[in-house]
């Protein structure tokens, strides 16, 4: 045990001299090239970095406040490429996971029984990814982003072998909770003020890597005589919108939890503020994926949600200010809007391409033809599409192991536990449980109609869905350990 803490010290001390080497060299650089503002964030992040290496929820708060916050930034400078903060910031949890798992005394791994459906999924997009190089050029940025999309897909086995007690999973789903919030608070913010404010509040992030002018903001069929829909820093309101269903069912078991991650008097401003959010992007899938995640919780678990719903929806009819957004949704279902036709025509050619490789795609680089295309707002077809039905079969048995093991692990709060302590841990547990599972379900609504969860150019929204069925696990595993 002294031997194992003695490598686990040099190891550290040797990546702390690391890190003074690099920033000693990168604040120099920045300093020259960019002036002191850049320079002094470079030291920001140096201190960052040093505090990840003893603290690896540190890494995940790294994480999660940059998927929710800032998605798309990226640093000033390229290294073949510009990294982005996600890259950083997720490559810091691996080293950190690395380290502890190499000086452990005692090495386990734990896999779940979701993990061979998960790794089956991998080698399958890996091998897809291989296969689809015979008719594609492999340039840096394939290369680059489908890194990323493995690296989110390991996610899930870094999450079931760090997460192991309640008290971790309730920290970092309060950190998700509270990041998702800071965002939706940004996003109303930007949306109410004047927009020449909102162009310039926004064009300030070109610095980050972020889009600039007058087409920050964003309006129903790129038509500024259309109403606006909100974007904060995700750029794209369906990218916000998705943030916000997945967050909105994360947090609203919370308000039945004996004693809520949140005091209540707090959380119910939150929980308001990620709808109004989730209403202001317009984003039909995501509403429809938090909805339909929300009506499975008040049915299966807390049937008094079901007033606030129906609530909810009778406001939504009602108001003034919501009949754009009911005119949009009718308008949708009934396929008469320019966006809901056009996602027709994707559907369309995605089954196309589909069809001509229905074994294991045309991977990731591009289409052999030049008549079809990778692209489709579907998270299923865009799956089939790259890694051909035998990759999409691969992603139903994840979500249906996943979703077996969500059913039978209901029976283990219906029961209750043995002692007093084991009581009171599957209280605090279950709400917790059943948001994270909510908000799984709600991603994999709102993936009928988006494809953001597997995209390469969407690193984080497929780091956020795998967090969250990492998270999840860890939950099921935690409430069977005590049952």
């Amino acid at each position: 045990m002294l031997q194992a803490r003695q490598v686990r010290s040099v190891l550290r001390g040797l990546g702390i001299l690391l890190l003074t080497v690099a920033a000693a060299l990168g604040g120099g650089y920045l300093l020259a090239e960019f002036g002191p503002l850049i320079a002094a964030a470079g030291l920001v992040a140096l201190v960052l970095a040093l505090w990840m290496l003893q603290n690896i929820e540190i890494a995940y708060w790294a994480v999660i406040g940059i998927v929710c916050l800032l998605p798309f930034a990226s640093f000033p400078f390229e290294i073949g490429f510009r990294p982005t903060f996600l890259d950083a910031a997720l490559g810091m949890l691996f080293v950190v996971w690395a380290l502890r798992w190499m000086t452990d005394s005692e090495r386990s791994f734990t896999a779940t029984g979701l993990g061979g459906p998960v790794l089956l999924f991998l080698l399958l997009v890996l091998t897809a990814f291989v296969l689809g190089l015979g008719h594609a050029p492999l340039t840096s940025y394939v290369i680059r982003h489908f890194a990323e999309i493995l690296l989110s897909i390991l996610l899930f086995f870094l999450v079931v072998n760090t997460v192991q007690d309640t008290g971790r999973l309730e920290r970092l789903v309060r950190a998700l909770i509270l990041c998702a919030f800071a965002e939706a608070a940004l996003g109303i913010l930007l949306y109410a003020i004047p927009d020449d404010w909102a162009i310039r509040a926004l064009s300030a992030l070109r610095v980050l890597g972020y889009p600039s002018g007058p087409g920050v903001l964003r309006y129903i069929q790129d038509d500024p005589t259309l109403p606006q829909r909100a974007t904060a820093t995700s750029v794209d309101p369906n990218i916000l919108g998705s943030l916000m269903n997945l967050s909105l069912a994360l947090a609203v078991p919370q308000i039945f939890a004996r004693r809520p991650l949140i005091r209540r008097r707090y959380l119910i401003p939150i929980l308001g503020a990620l709808a109004l959010c989730l209403g202001l992007t317009i984003s039909r899938g995501s509403i429809a994926g938090a909805g339909l995640a929300l009506m499975v919780v008040a049915t299966l678990r807390y049937r008094k949600l079901w007033w606030l719903l129906l609530a909810a929806g009778v406001l939504l009819l009602l108001l003034p200010q919501t009949q754009t957004l009911v005119a949009h949704f009718v308008a949708g279902l009934r396929g008469e809007d320019l966006a809901t036709q056009m996602r027709f025509g994707e559907y369309k050619d995605a089954i196309i391409l589909i069809m001509r490789y229905p074994v294991l795609g045309v991977g990731f680089a591009g289409s052999p033809d030049v008549d079809t295309y990778i692209g489709v707002s579907n998270l299923y077809l865009m799956i089939a599409e790259q890694t051909g039905l035998v990759g999409l079969t691969a992603f139903l048995v994840v979500m249906a192991v996943f979703l077996a093991r969500f059913w039978r692990t209901r029976a283990c709060f219906r029961r209750g536990a043995g002692d007093a302590q084991e009581e009171g841990t599957m209280a605090t547990l279950e709400p917790l449980w059943w948001g994270l599972h909510a908000a799984v379900i709600g991603a994999l609504v709102g993936g009928i109609f988006d494809h953001y969860f597997f995209n390469l150019d969407f690193h984080h929204s497929a780091t956020l869905f795998w967090l969250i069925i990492g998270l999840a696990t860890a939950a099921t595993e935690l409430a069977n350990r005590n049952r």
